[in-house]
């Protein structure tokens, strides 16, 4: 065979060869492209762009306080009869009958006893009983200078103590010092919280949470957010269960919601979890959360 036909002879068949490797995978790849457009959308679980409270939050911890407090010192040989004390008493109640005169409680409250000890000033052995109000808890704080034209009377703030770690207690600025401490640049604030339960008692140390700028903005889930760089993106869902990759702006984070500024409205479908499953432009079949 000549030289010239053999090299045509390999190039046919190198070409061949190619053509049928071509041939190939275009019937795999449609075959495969038809296998897995049976198959239905992946479900899906969405929910709606809903308005809710945001806010900034200032953290700090305060001392309990109660509204009232009375200090009755006492001494032993001036009892009458048994020591018999109740644990919560009535403006009015008899607290002690003692040889110097009654001891009347003068509001409504929580008694409490030290038990004996030596005074300094004093040679007989006295006891000290406390009288409370807890129903009403103070507590003071002082809040930092750079936060100082947000904080107002009126704001809104939550209250933990570790007695109660699931417990959230209300409360609210109840008053706001006219000015600034040269030295610890902060200004001095009240906290007012109702206890009419009597749970919080007095010298507690309270972990104290001050809202402020209040408003309500669109939210989302935090598990439907992706981010891309400092870029972040959603995926909205058309009528027709398709997804759309959208760029949204973000504000603020917390308690797993993502406040949104701009990019989506109320009301809008979105994918609320379950990001690996979906592919943009894609088809889903969304689940209600």
């Amino acid at each position: 065979m000549k030289r010239s036909t053999k090299i045509i002879t390999i190039i046919t068949v190198f070409f061949l060869i190619i053509a049928i490797v071509i041939t190939a995978r275009t019937m795999i790849g449609n075959h495969f492209k038809k296998k897995f457009s049976k198959r239905p959308p992946p479900g899906i679980i969405v929910t709606e762009v809903v308005k809710e409270e945001f806010a900034e939050k200032l953290q700090t911890f305060g001392t309990a306080i109660s509204s009232k407090s009375e200090t009755f010192k006492v001494r032993k040989n001036d009892v009458i009869g048994e020591l018999n004390l109740k644990d919560k008493v009535k403006k009015g109640d008899l607290i002690l009958n003692l040889k110097s005169g009654n001891v009347v409680a003068p509001f409504n409250g929580v008694l409490g006893y030290t038990g004996l000890t030596e005074d300094i000033f004093v040679s007989d052995n006295i006891f000290i009983i406390t009288l409370d109000d807890n129903s009403i808890i103070f507590s003071d704080i002082k809040v930092p200078e750079s936060y100082a034209p947000f904080i107002r009377k009126g704001l809104p703030v939550e209250v933990r103590v570790s007695s109660y770690k699931d417990k959230v207690f209300s409360g609210e600025i109840d008053f706001i010092s006219s000015r600034i401490n040269a030295d610890t640049r902060s200004l001095l604030a009240r906290i007012k919280i109702d206890n009419k339960d009597l749970e919080l008692l007095s010298g507690s140390l309270l972990e104290i949470t001050v809202k402020f700028n209040l408003r309500d903005s669109l939210s989302v889930p935090d598990t439907s957010i992706m981010m891309e760089g400092e870029k972040s993106y959603i995926y909205t869902v058309s009528d027709e269960n398709i997804a759309n990759k959208t760029e949204v702006e973000i504000g603020l984070r917390g308690d797993s919601k993502v406040e949104i500024l701009s990019g989506v409205n109320e009301g809008d479908q979105i994918v609320a979890e379950g990001l690996k499953k979906v592919r943009p432009r894609g088809k889903i079949e969304p689940i209600k959360n």
